[in-house]
């Protein structure tokens, strides 16, 4: 299989067109963020080191008991306070500036998702009930959340959140593919599993499809199954695909309780899914990948590198900032979970947790899995084992 060749002004038909405006102000969005990130974040750990810890200690006559004690007196400085507003004005400005360009061509798009002789299949549930941790907040911020429909045939949320995706990572995920975590899946599949050749797979959370057609690339022969539980994103997801040239069968699904026969799957994945479900939810689905792999089946899920155990009290702010004002209210829960253990207690075998280099360009033979995380962007968690 050879995907269709891309490029950064059009990667692929279903990405929305800007004219000179419209990427005048995503690039200025894109250029806030990094600033804001590179150039007024690193302050913050300083303001936490030299002032707030250390008025803490003195009037207590202690040190912090923990992270979200100092978070506590971090947001009454007004410096925090000026540069969380920014982070999140940004974030919002992000979702604005995209809206108004998919909104211009919403019809066109609509239409360039009505695509001939299919490679692949899409099904969507009319009856479809969101789970309760998805539903309950505009998750990053992006108004309407994933599963928001508001016409016949839509596509926009996965309009929306493709494109802004490349200006939310700022390029260091794959540009406008943002496909550096489905290469980095494969990266520690066949540095585990070198001689494994997966019949079937299943992508859980594939949201537009930007690991789902990275890892497709790889297994051109394997039957590709993706899941997720908005109708509008999985249309565009599946046209985005068969623009590339990819057949992949798409389908509106809970991963807590799918329609999938037992014993189905080589390899059933997800890329940065777990942290946005919830501690109900994760032994729920750790229990239905074991249903419908085949005996001998790798499960892999791929998370952010983040994990509150290797972070230093910064770090844990940090995250913890994702929760309060980036919609992200599992993100804490997720990186204190320890994901050996569950998959463990799941029934899993031979497995293991870790952090995978970064690539796009996954090969055998390289040692890539390793116990420290070299950072965001660079390393991705990883954990995966054999039912």
């Amino acid at each position: 299989m050879t995907i269709a060749k891309t490029n950064l002004a059009e990667p692929h038909p279903m990405m929305p067109k800007v004219n000179h405006d419209e990427i005048s102000e995503q690039m200025f969005v894109s250029d806030l963020k990094t600033f804001i990130g590179r150039e007024l974040e690193p302050g913050q750990a300083n303001l936490m080191t030299n002032k707030v810890i250390p008025e803490m200690t003195k009037s207590k006559g202690r040190s912090p008991a923990n992270h979200i004690e100092v978070r506590g007196e971090m947001e009454k400085d007004i410096d925090y306070q000026a540069w969380a507003t920014l982070t999140r004005t940004a974030q919002e400005m992000m979702w604005d500036s995209v809206a108004t360009c998919v909104d211009r061509q919403l019809d066109k798009l609509v239409d360039k998702s009505d695509v001939k002789n299919p490679k692949g299949s899409l099904t969507v549930d009319p009856n479809f009930v969101v789970p309760r941790y998805i539903d309950a907040f505009d998750i990053h911020c992006m108004p309407g959340n994933y599963h928001a429909v508001t016409r016949e045939n839509d596509v926009r949320q996965g309009a929306v959140f493709d494109r802004a995706a490349a200006i939310y990572h700022m390029g260091r995920n794959g540009g406008f593919m943002n496909d550096v975590r489905g290469h980095t899946v494969v990266s520690h599949f066949i540095e585990r599993w070198p001689d494994a050749k997966p019949a079937r797979i299943l992508d859980i959370g594939c949201t537009v499809g930007h690991s789902t057609v990275a890892v497709s690339e790889y297994f051109p022969e394997a039957e590709m199954h993706a899941i997720d539980v908005g109708a509008g994103l999985l249309r565009y997801a599946w046209a985005r695909a068969e623009h590339l040239g990819v057949g992949i069968h798409f389908s509106q699904q809970n991963a807590e309780a799918t329609n999938c026969p037992d014993n189905h799957f080589d390899l059933v994945y997800s890329s940065t899914v777990l942290h946005e479900t919830s501690h109900a939810a994760l032994p729920r689905i750790m229990a239905e990948c074991k249903r419908i792999l085949k005996p001998g089946g790798v499960m892999l899920h791929l998370e952010v590198p983040g994990h509150y155990s290797q972070l230093d009290t910064w770090g844990r702010i940090r995250g913890d900032f994702e929760i309060f004002y980036n919609n992200e209210p599992f993100w804490r829960g997720a990186l204190t979970t320890d994901f050996k253990k569950l998959v463990e207690d799941a029934g899993f075998k031979d497995v293991r947790a870790g952090y995978q280099d970064a690539t796009s360009r996954p090969q055998k033979g390289t040692q890539a899995f390793r116990d420290k995380s070299k950072g965001v962007h660079a390393s991705w968690f990883i954990v995966s084992g054999t039912k």
